[in-house]
């Protein structure tokens, strides 16, 4: 299966929001958050979702701003994972990263998220630091950080 991915929209907003409580249920973004992060699209948003045979199985969001990106978020339905669905959603945040004239790329990942730092580390992000206590369940976040040469 080919994985296709757009520009979200304010009409994508139910299903995303199926696929953020599914995947984050102790810290869901809510609908206004991301209402407010597609506000700002494009001017220092760039959000995409990604679609399997016409349904819409991730989305991830980048902000943008000078030489430096960060990763808001990114989420795949749990049965469409392993299909390189979160991998074509990163290297698209990352090439718009370039685009846009940034030289690093910072994202924060849960610690107790193995699977979502492999791809990170798969990507070429490298661990920084550590925001203690940084999730609303007291979960600790690993920040990392990616080069890039554009």
């Amino acid at each position: 299966m080919t994985v296709l991915l757009r520009v979200m929209t304010a009409d994508d907003l139910p299903a995303v929001m199926r696929i953020e409580r599914e995947t984050f249920p102790r810290d869901a973004w809510t609908e206004g958050m991301l209402r407010g992060e597609l506000d700002d699209q494009p001017r220092t948003r760039h959000y995409v979702v990604a679609l399997l045979d016409g349904e819409i199985v991730g989305y991830a969001g980048l902000s943008a701003a000078g030489d430096q990106a960060d990763v808001q978020t990114i989420a795949v339905l749990s049965g469409r994972r392993r299909a390189g669905v979160g991998g074509a959603m990163l290297t698209e945040l990352l090439a718009e990263a370039v685009r846009r004239g940034a030289r690093a790329v910072f994202l924060e990942v849960r610690a107790d998220n193995p699977e979502a730092r492999a791809v990170y580390d798969r990507f070429g992000f490298e661990p920084i630091g550590v925001r203690r206590h940084y999730y609303d369940d007291g979960t600790d976040a690993i920040m990392m950080k990616k080069d890039l040469h554009a």
